[in-house]
């Protein structure tokens, strides 16, 4: 069976030319369909061969709806031949890439700020002012809590990685003194 990524990559690319006039609307109903694809019993219900695209469409369209996710029609358009040619599994992935190319059209990045404590809205806007600088692009960046981190911040912007975490100084010095 091919990649994910790779089925994955002609959905994105023609979801992000047909939204191109909105593409900030798209990435919103876009991460909603995402979100709500990633549920396993929703995965294995659309896997069943006892229920037609259109029950599963259905039942997708009603959680969007109960979740206040007004979706437009091209989204609904979308949906219904991601599920026709049964590739509900790689909705998540289409989300990445058409996330990917939108960013890439605007010049920015996503950054990933994982953390051993909460950071605050104020603290956030000044780290995400430095990260921009020293990663020389525009970041959208998001925290996540990892509390094995002990202190400090590790930073993740597409393949790029910054580490200034309590962990990774205490491994490095673990490394000087066993060399």
């Amino acid at each position: 069976m091919a990649e994910l990524a790779t089925i994955a990559r002609p959905y994105a690319e023609a979801l992000f030319k047909a939204t191109a006039s909105d593409l900030n609307g798209a990435a919103v109903w876009v991460e909603a369909l995402k979100e709500i694809a990633k549920n396993s019993q929703l995965q294995q219900l659309a896997d069943n061969p006892n229920f037609t695209a259109a029950q599963v469409f259905e039942l997708f369209d009603g959680i969007s709806a109960s979740a206040k996710v007004a979706l437009p029609e091209m989204a609904k358009n979308f949906l219904r031949t991601v599920i026709e040619n049964g590739r509900l599994n790689a909705l998540p992935e289409i989300a990445e890439q058409f996330r990917v190319l939108k960013n890439a059209q605007s010049g920015s990045a996503d950054a990933v700020v994982y953390s051993a404590f909460a950071i605050d809205n104020a603290a956030l806007a000044d780290l995400a002012i430095t990260l921009e600088k020293r990663f020389a692009r525009k970041l959208n960046v998001s925290v996540e809590l990892q509390p094995e981190l002990i202190g400090g911040i590790r930073v993740v912007v597409g393949d790029e990685v910054l580490d200034s975490s309590v962990k990774a100084r205490l491994e490095q010095m673990k490394m000087a003194l066993t060399a």
